[in-house]
C-alpha cells in the first residue's frame, strides 16, 4: 500500500541568518535580505500572422538586476559607513567591490550563496531610537550591482 506521506522529497532550506563578505574588507552578519534576483523587461511586438490575426509577440528586453537590501542590529562596526561615505564623496569608482551573501542554518552551516559584481551601497538607514522603547536598534543598507549568481 503507497504511502499517503511523500519521505523522499527535499526539505526546503532554511536561511537562519546571512553574512555578507565584500572582498575580506567589508563583512557582516544580518537577519534579513531581499533583492537577491535578476528579470527581463518584457519587449512587446505587434504582428500580423499568416492568417492574418494580430497577434502580440512578447520577447526578453534588457536584463535587469535587484538591488540587495540587508538589515541588522545596530553595531559598533563602521564598514558600512565608510564604504557609503566613499560614494557620498564621489569615488564611486573606489567603491564598486564583489562580493558575496553567504546564507547560513541553524546549525551555522553556510547552505547558499550569491557572488555579485562591481557592486556600491546606494543607501544607508541608520536606526529610529525612541527612549521608552526596548527594540533593537536597525540599520539597513541597499547594494546596487551589475551582476549577481547563485553559487550553491
Amino acid at each position: 500500500m503507497p504511502s499517503a506521506i511523500d519521505t523522499s522529497r527535499e526539505d526546503p532550506i532554511v536561511g537562519f541568518h546571512f553574512a555578507l563578505d565584500v572582498q575580506g574588507v567589508i563583512k557582516g552578519y544580518f537577519t534579513e535580505v531581499s533583492g537577491i534576483g535578476s528579470e527581463s523587461e518584457v519587449a512587446e511586438q505587434k504582428v500580423v500572422n499568416e492568417k492574418g490575426v494580430q497577434v502580440v509577440l512578447k520577447v526578453p528586453g534588457r536584463l535587469k538586476w535587484g538591488d540587495i537590501t540587508l538589515k541588522r542590529g545596530l553595531t559598533s562596526s563602521m564598514d558600512l559607513w565608510k564604504w557609503r561615505k566613499l560614494v557620498e564623496d564621489g569615488d564611486v569608482k573606489g567603491a564598486r567591490k564583489n562580493g558575496s551573501i553567504i546564507m547560513f542554518d541553524q546549525s551555522l552551516k553556510a547552505v547558499a550563496q550569491w557572488d555579485f559584481k562591481n557592486a556600491w551601497p546606494s543607501k544607508i538607514t541608520g536606526p529610529a531610537p525612541k527612549s521608552d522603547s526596548n527594540e533593537l536598534q536597525v540599520e539597513e543598507i541597499t547594494i546596487v550591482h551589475e551582476y549577481i549568481i547563485r553559487k550553491n
